[in-house]
């Protein structure tokens, strides 16, 4: 205790500063202006080296204006770009149809050709006349797949010679067709039985005439051949028939 007091108030006693007391509000009135003033001189300092480093805001808000307004544009010449590349996308596929349909319509004027060319043949090499009685025949009756399952294509000529040709023929074709279903045989008839009569199927001519048509059938059955009748109008028995098989 005594070493404390004399420590305390004997000579080698720490010293006793004395200072005058401040409110925190006059404090805070010294302060504030220093730190504005700080703050200008740092924002003047920042301003002063982006313009010693050649960045000038002005310029830069310019520059990013101009940009925007150049992307406003590039999107609006894209736009009308992919407008305009849809536009002959649909140009396109339009010619790629009409060409396919003019390439189909050449194929078909190309087999109509050869099949007269044909035909043509044919009635040079053929005897047109000969006795009193009207002669009827089939010639290059042919059946073959169609494009659908179980569609069938026939084609046929039929001729007339005789001295008797300068009437008309009235009659009409009948197709047999001979098929298995399930590894039974079956006989179906075009046009069928009891339905309404098919133009397809009726007969009006003088000389000759040619035939090609279409019959529709189950496609799981299996034609084994495909018989031409030809009926002449009031007949019950047909004037000629001709079988043929599946090309």
């Amino acid at each position: 205790m005594l070493r404390r007091a004399k420590r305390k108030f004997s000579i080698s006693a720490p010293r006793l500063t004395v200072r005058p007391y401040l409110a925190w509000y006059v404090r805070w009135a010294f302060v504030l202006p220093a730190m504005l003033v700080v703050g200008v001189l740092i924002w003047l300092a920042y301003t002063a080296g982006l313009e010693f480093a050649g960045f000038h805001r002005s310029e830069a808000q310019q520059e990013l204006n101009q940009l925007q307004d150049k992307i406003v544009t590039l999107e609006t010449e894209v736009a009308g770009l992919a407008s305009q590349s849809a536009g002959f996308e649909r140009q396109t596929q339009m010619e790629h149809a009409t060409n396919l349909e003019t390439a189909k319509q050449l194929k078909a004027l190309n087999e109509e050709n050869i099949r007269l060319q044909e035909d043509l043949g044919f009635f040079q090499n053929l005897p047109l006349s000969g006795g009193q009685e009207d002669e009827l025949s089939i010639h290059r009756y042919k059946v073959e797949h169609d494009t659908l399952p179980g569609e069938y294509r026939y084609r046929l000529l039929l001729v007339r010679s005789g001295a008797q040709r300068s009437k008309r023929f009235y009659g009409s074709l009948q197709l047999l067709v001979n098929a298995l279903n399930n590894g039974q045989k079956v006989v179906l008839t075009f046009p069928q039985a009891g339905a309404k009569e098919d133009e397809a199927y009726q007969l009006n001519f003088k000389y000759y005439v040619r035939i090609e048509h279409s019959f529709q059938l189950p496609p799981d059955l299996v034609v084994e051949s495909v018989q031409a009748r030809v009926f002449e109008r009031g007949a019950n028995e047909p004037r000629v028939k001709l079988d043929a098989g599946l090309a």
